[in-house]
């Protein structure tokens, strides 16, 4: 057992670095649709998220183990490279924070891993097994799997609630969104917390601290904890405006839906070590609720913009993975100069998202400074249009039978008017 160097230290405080950016990252997964529909306040919602964030970190261990010893050969692999992985995932990670887009962290992680890994030792060192069952498979089917679950989970909650009273039921379904958004913060702690653990471990191996297969430590899975509960407790307050403005509109019944279906998702896959992106899981849904309530619209072009990140987001921290090692393998002066431009990048990024500042006293205002997440939702496409035809109506639906149309409880005379929140 080797002592931990200089160059090793770095690269543990880089790795929870980019567990804190994670957190703030992430926040809007669990959080969003909570705060825009009112249930709970930005500060409380964002404050409890954290704990439970940090909870989660210690109930399960596997993701770790499929990051630690799966995806890349850990012979001949060097600590610079984990470092110049860091650095491809941080840069990505703050640039989609500052066009407000929910990108996916973990895939962030990914690229930058195995772009530094392929300029270090070549293509021979990536696991494309591991890497296609335990990585781009779960990111497409988790969030399909997720926005169906939502749907139904939707056309559910306004079936049975179809004979009660509206009022009420807005009322209990806020109260178990509160629940819903615990879950998926809790499960976001066994999932993306365990992924910087995965990565100090790897570069404990790599270093000699630690044998080939070993767990995290306890040390590293408390730092990983409270550095992703850190970055949550902050806030990430322009990704939470994105999902809680900009992608459809959630009555509280639907928000509920759309958390617990993606708790269950992400709580499944931490369970066998599949090593999913939560962003991708909690957006899949949302929009499977907002198209499980008969008139909902999904505002694709919102939508269309983060496919383009999800689909960018490995190929670019991997290009930026890739030219962060080849600079590190050129020595001492190599390792200087990245951290360097990760320092400059992050400082340029946080004076530019300045310009606009966005937190949690104006995260739901409908304008900022031209911002367009509050813009009124877009025609329905021919996706959403299809789905609605074939979706019950809200609960408290009503028919007029002097106009002959069907109005729902929100139009008919004697109905308070409802308000969606807008998510």
């Amino acid at each position: 057992m080797e002592h931990i160097t200089l160059l090793l230290g770095i690269v543990i405080v880089t790795a929870l670095v980019f567990d804190f950016t994670n957190g703030f990252h992430d926040t809007a997964n669990a959080m969003a649709t909570t705060i825009s529909t009112g249930a709970l306040k930005p500060k409380t919602a964002v404050a409890m998220s954290a704990v439970l964030n940090l909870v989660g970190a210690f109930l399960s261990v596997e993701v770790a183990k499929t990051i630690s010893g799966g995806i890349i050969n850990e012979d001949g692999l060097k600590t610079e490279v984990i470092f110049a992985a860091l650095v491809g995932a941080i840069l990505w990670n703050l640039l989609t924070w500052l066009v407000g887009l929910p990108s996916s962290s973990s895939h962030a992680l990914f690229g930058g891993l195995i772009g530094a890994a392929v300029m270090s030792m070549g293509w021979s060192s990536i696991d494309g097994g591991t890497v296609v069952t335990k990585i781009l498979l779960p990111a497409v089917a988790a969030p399909l799997v997720a926005g169906i679950a939502a749907m139904l989970a939707t056309r559910l909650t306004y079936k049975i609630g179809s004979r009660t009273d509206q009022k009420a039921t807005a009322k209990g379904y806020r109260a178990g969104q509160i629940a819903s958004a615990g879950l998926v913060s809790l499960a976001h702690g066994t999932n993306d917390a365990q992924k910087t653990m995965g990565i100090i471990t790897l570069a404990l191996i790599t270093g000699g601290v630690l044998d080939p297969g070993a767990n995290p430590p306890m040390w590293v899975i408390v730092s990983a904890g409270t550095a992703i509960a850190l970055g949550t407790y902050l806030g990430g307050w322009r990704i939470i405006r994105t999902m809680g403005k900009g992608l459809t509109e959630l009555a509280p019944q639907q928000g509920f839906a759309a958390q617990t279906s993606a708790a269950t998702a992400i709580l499944a896959s931490s369970h066998i070590g599949f090593s999913l992106s939560t962003t991708q899981v909690c957006s899949g849904s949302v929009m499977g609720a907002g198209l499980g309530r008969k008139g909902g619209v999904v505002r694709w072009s919102t939508a269309t913009r983060m496919f383009v990140a999800w689909g960018l987001t490995l190929p670019a921290a991997g290009l930026v993975g890739a030219a962060a090692e080849f600079l590190t393998k050129q020595g001492t002066w190599g390792v200087a100069v990245t951290a360097f431009l990760l320092i400059a990048g992050a400082a340029t990024i946080w004076a530019l998202s300045r310009r606009n500042s966005i937190d949690h006293t104006n995260v739901t205002d409908d304008d900022i400074d031209g911002d367009t997440a509050g813009v009124p939702a877009e025609p329905a496409g021919v996706v959403t249009t299809a789905i609605a035809a074939v979706t019950p109506p809200p609960a408290g639906t009503v028919v007029d039978p002097d106009v002959k149309t069907t109005l729902s409880a929100s139009t008919a005379p004697s109905a308070e008017p409802a308000r969606p929140a807008t998510v």
